[in-house]
């Protein structure tokens, strides 16, 4: 509306049309329009001036010249078919132009520098047809993760093999400071180092983490509450952040690290393209100093990059990392065997279960230190992992009470609980351990002539050991019937030639003689 006051006030002092033209940068013709109309009102300058942008929009609005009614009707039907045509691979604006000139030869011209053209019109439609909602950024809030589309490559020292690698990259929403990396693949394994690297690198965790619709992030696609992958939502736990994917083949929903991708193949790709690399880590290595420049360089515009937003306004909103990092867990399905012990089959190692578990389908979690195992969500057990193969971690709190003493009891043990009786029921308790084949065994019998310290009495038991020893006869069986007195009868005849079987239920004969 200024442009046209200006045509008219100096109209009215009486300049050339080629001057007002040259002056308010408005062709000839148009200028000559807006003439006419004042003529032809009869108004005064000050008339026309006093009206307001509204009214003088109305006034002149005729001036304007519109495309025919029918053209652009003709136009608009073709718009859908168009913006779906755009969607394919390799289909440009130009070339469906010229699908809609063949059908319509007196139709619009393709150029989008003057209004009523093709192009003017096409953008005038998909904003009034796909409105686009303006997103505010809160500070700490989230963190937009993906992948880029196209690859970088080192070639290998050891085979001159030329390796292709993925390129991760994560922003901030709010400050937009920028993470990049190099990975080998876009598996699980992957995309958790580099997201938990991209968190070390911001030196803070923020609210929520928005990927895209990975595989290594998603396990199946919804609307509403997409399933995500158990092993990073772990990851999302360790850290204390929540993972929100966005709508499948909703590209608006991750517009940022969409134009963050963008900005990555002309910053760090193109720099990067003739240099030559060796090892992955030579390849972070220049990304990483090429990210530097990016991040501290100018935002367009402003006079503050976003390493410098990041500082003010975004690092205070990040929560702090955890002191441990995140290990890694892979996982297995086994059941538990008879002995209370589970096989992790990568290692074939046996791990112990409380043994009400038994016959029980349970889940192993491991990590690099750690074994954990799972029954219906519960955590059971809990093992420091051990990669030697068919033998045995045991936890003596998950074995039966009946076969605990496999484990608890020593020699060292019996031989200090016999100490603290006498020394001569020390002694037959060494002997005890040294004549015994199987440590079981000997156990079983030092517990039973041990325990008659508490049912015979101490005194007894210490006769009884030192009457053995005399006979130089060493188990159970002869202390107990020495403190039952069956011995008496046979101590006369114990060392003839003809020594007389014993004639009691619990003594065997061989063990007699022996």
């Amino acid at each position: 509306m200024n442009k046209i006051r200006q045509i008219l006030r100096m109209y009215s002092q009486g300049r050339s049309k080629l001057f007002i033209a040259e002056q308010t940068g408005v062709s000839r013709n148009t200028a000559k329009k807006y003439m006419a109309t004042f003529e032809a009102s009869g108004l005064t300058f000050e008339q026309i001036n006093d009206l307001n942008d509204k009214e003088l929009d109305e006034f002149f609005g005729a001036v304007r010249q519109m495309p025919p009614q029918d053209r652009l009707l003709n136009l608009q039907r073709c718009f859908p078919r168009i913006d779906k045509e755009l969607k394919k691979t390799g289909e440009t604006r130009y070339s469906l132009w010229e699908s809609y000139k063949k059908e319509f030869p007196d139709g619009f011209g393709y150029t989008a520098r003057r209004p009523g053209q093709f192009c003017f019109h096409l953008a005038q439609w998909k904003a009034r047809v796909n409105p686009v909602m303006h997103q505010d950024h809160k500070a700490g809030d989230k963190f937009y993760i993906d992948f880029a589309g196209v690859k970088m490559s080192f070639v290998s020292r050891e085979t001159g093999e030329l390796i292709e690698v993925e390129v991760f990259i994560a922003i901030l929403g709010a400050s937009q400071l920028t993470y990049v990396e190099a990975v080998m693949s876009q598996q699980k394994e992957d995309l958790i180092l580099a997201c938990e690297n991209a968190f070390h690198y911001i030196g803070g965790v923020p609210a929520a983490v928005v990927p895209d619709n990975l595989k290594a992030a998603v396990t199946k696609s919804n609307r509403y509450e997409p399933t995500l992958n158990e092993t990073f939502e772990d990851f999302a736990n360790h850290y204390g952040t929540t993972i929100l994917p966005t709508r499948a083949y909703r590209p608006r929903d991750k517009a940022l690290v969409e134009g963050a991708v963008k900005i990555v193949y002309s910053r760090i790709y193109a720099p990067l393209r003739k240099q030559v690399f060796n090892s992955l880590s030579e390849l972070n290595a220049a990304i990483w100093a090429a990210l530097e420049v990016h991040n501290n360089q100018l935002l367009r515009g402003r006079n503050y990059s976003r390493r410098l937003q990041f500082e003010e306004i975004e690092r205070g909103a990040l929560s702090p990392l955890p002191l441990l990092r995140y290990e890694f867990k892979k996982q297995s399905h086994a059941t538990v065997m008879k002995n209370g012990h589970v096989n992790l089959s990568i290692d074939k190692h046996y791990y112990s279960v409380p043994y009400r578990f038994i016959g029980k389908k349970v889940k192993l979690l491991f990590s690099g230190t750690l074994v954990e195992i799972y029954y219906r969500y519960e955590r059971i057990a809990l093992h420091q992992r051990v990669k030697s193969p068919y033998n045995y971690s045991t936890d003596k709190e998950h074995l039966a009470s009946t076969h605990r003493f496999l484990t608890e009891w020593t020699p060292d043990k019996f031989v200090e609980w016999a100490s603290s009786i006498h020394d001569d029921v020390r002694l037959y308790i060494l002997k005890i351990l040294d004549r015994k084949q199987h440590p079981e065994q000997a156990y079983r019998s030092c517990i039973g002539i041990l325990s008659f310290a508490k049912k015979a009495g101490e005194q007894r038991l210490i006769s009884a050991c030192q009457r053995a020893l005399s006979y130089g006869i060493y188990n159970y069986k002869i202390i107990q019937m020495i403190l039952e007195k069956k011995m008496d009868q046979y101590e006369d005849s114990l060392f003839a030639d003809e020594l007389p079987m014993p004639n009691h239920d619990n003594i065997r004969g061989e063990e007699y003689y022996q």
